[in-house]
């Protein structure tokens, strides 16, 4: 259980939660929700006790496992199996088991009594810890979110970013804690896992509390909702599920708007007739009167909800390039003796538009960042045409530099911007005031994307390299990303999960990895995009 009293948060000068008390308790399954920006991850983060609260106290009782939207993952050189395991500490034993068993196979037979002795009282931890039954738990969450046996053999530094989240998803759900607070925990999950997900919490017996622009994992499974209202620095408690939820903040939203204009009605009535009073001496202390209980009626409403802002956003116009801005032939990719991807070809025409399709782990990512020019391949090469501007949007955001401010970033981003510009344009992707100064690493995921595309605006690049651009993002700031899709006259090449943006791309061609296919676009393809 999570208890909060009085739990007030603040970064800089700018408040996103006012005082406010609440539990987590088992059964307790919440959905919290608010505009990007608003504080959700900030929440949870804190929750979770890797922040501590500008005011309040939080109190907690059992075990909080937090998936953050940018997990840590370690040591890279863990198998992703011994990661997973790592949540009830089976990873050591299973580490000294498998190298005890090396050992057991020597021709010394000192040596080889000693390991078997060694091994006995390891395998004796080992079931004491929960033993096989917790190994094949942990085989049966990593395969219900697609993580096969040959990517759990690998170590962390081999996968993709998809897949290591995935891995520290699947190390959370298998921890046994008694709350979760995950932060968007469908990021990178196909169509299958996502289903899975959905069953699986709706049948947990702890608490949590869930951040997801996923709304039908919202409606499945939440009986709680916790609004984070950026406009009030508020957090609205509903004792309700996702469809109840949505009506009866619609219904209150409605009596707001009824209560208020009544009032004012009545206000600006009294207010009338204290004016005519007024004129009159004899008068002058009742029409004061009469005017402050008009002011009284005013401020005891409740006031009504503030449209949530949503960050305006149009790709740049495209800068001159030649017929072939980007060419890349033979290329191929391996980790280790692990191979990804091999013999792909690819030419982005000025204006075309190219899907690119795969399962978790067949190297979309990866051939984003060599066409970046952030990757090398093993074999092959990128060949920049006539006039090619580039603009990368990543996926894990690793375009963005943490340790500088949203203001310093976005300068790097086109230098020849005045600071009057750079600020005109974060305000129009809500960064304005203090919210520009502030250090990148403390944005969430959904600010993160808004910086990102931020920079890719003022880029003026005429081939754009898009990596999941709708992850994180709110429904309307995801309509916005769709829009500008639509509208944009350059070349992009997309890796999306989303069907809404591919269908926005509207793609002449699709990408086959890992064996490196080109085909010409066609709906029969739109169902592989989730499976993808």
């Amino acid at each position: 259980m999570i208890t909060a009293q009085g739990v007030g948060l603040r970064i800089g000068a700018r408040e996103l939660l006012a005082e406010t008390s609440f539990r987590i308790a088992a059964g307790d399954r919440i959905g919290l929700v608010g505009r990007n920006g608003a504080g959700k991850t900030t929440l949870t983060k804190t929750l979770s006790g890797q922040t501590q609260p500008s005011s309040g106290t939080i109190s907690r009782s059992g075990e909080v496992g937090y998936l953050p939207q940018d997990p840590a993952s370690g040591d890279l050189g863990v198998l992703a199996l011994d990661r997973v395991l790592s949540a009830r500490g089976l990873d050591e034993i299973v580490r000294a088991m498998r190298a005890t068993e090396t050992l057991m196979a020597s021709t010394d037979d000192a040596e080889r009594e000693k390991a078997m002795e060694r091994y006995t009282r390891l395998e004796a931890r080992f079931t004491a810890a929960g033993g096989y039954a917790a190994e094949s738990e942990a085989h049966r969450i990593t395969a219900n979110l697609g993580l096969d046996d040959r990517v759990l053999g690998q170590s962390l530094g081999t996968l993709s970013g998809g897949q290591r989240r995935r891995v520290e998803l699947a190390r959370i759900l298998f921890s046994g804690v008694d709350t979760l607070l995950l932060d968007e925990p469908t990021n990178h999950l196909d169509a299958d896992s996502i289903a899975w997900l959905r069953d699986y919490l709706k049948t947990y017996s702890g608490g949590f509390v869930v951040i997801s622009h996923d709304v039908e994992l919202l409606r499945a499974t939440v009986n709680k909702v916790f609004h984070l209202d950026a406009n009030r620095a508020a957090l609205d408690q509903y004792n309700l599920g996702w469809d109840a939820y949505l009506l009866q903040r619609e219904t209150d939203e409605k009596r707001r708007r009824r209560e208020r204009a009544n009032a004012e009605k009545k206000a600006a009535a009294l207010i009338a007739q204290a004016d005519k009073m007024r004129a009159k001496a004899t008068k002058a202390v009742a029409a004061q009167n009469m005017a402050r209980r008009a002011e009284k009626m005013l401020t005891g409403l409740e006031a009504a909800r503030v449209s949530d802002k949503v960050a305006r956003l149009r790709f740049p116009e495209p800068a001159a390039c030649g017929r072939t801005p980007l060419t890349a032939s033979d290329l191929s990719k391996s980790y280790g003796s692990q191979e990804v991807f091999t013999g792909v070809d690819l030419a982005i025409d000025r204006g075309s538009r190219v899907v690119v399709l795969g399962l978790n782990g067949a190297g979309k990512t990866t051939l984003l960042r060599m066409l970046a020019g952030l990757e090398r391949p093993d074999t092959g090469e990128v060949h920049p045409g006539h006039g090619l501007k580039l603009g990368y949007y990543a996926q894990e955001h690793e375009t963005l530099d943490l340790d500088r401010t949203v203001v310093e970033n976005l300068r790097t981003a086109a230098p020849d911007l005045t600071d009057t510009q750079v600020r005109s344009v974060l305000g129009s992707f809500l960064f304005s005031g203090d919210d520009a100064d502030k250090p990148a690493r403390v944005l969430s995921g959904g600010e993160k994307t808004r910086l990102a595309l931020a920079a890719l605006v003022v880029s003026s690049a005429n081939v754009l390299l898009l990596d999941e651009p709708t992850n994180n993002l709110d429904p309307a700031s995801r309509e916005e990303i769709l829009a500008a899709l639509r509208g944009y006259k350059g070349a992009v090449v997309l890796v999306s999960h989303d069907e809404g943006a591919v269908a926005a791309l509207d793609p002449e061609r699709v990408l086959l990895l890992p064996d490196g296919d080109e085909d010409l676009w066609s709906a029969d393809y739109l169902d592989l995009i989730t499976l993808a």
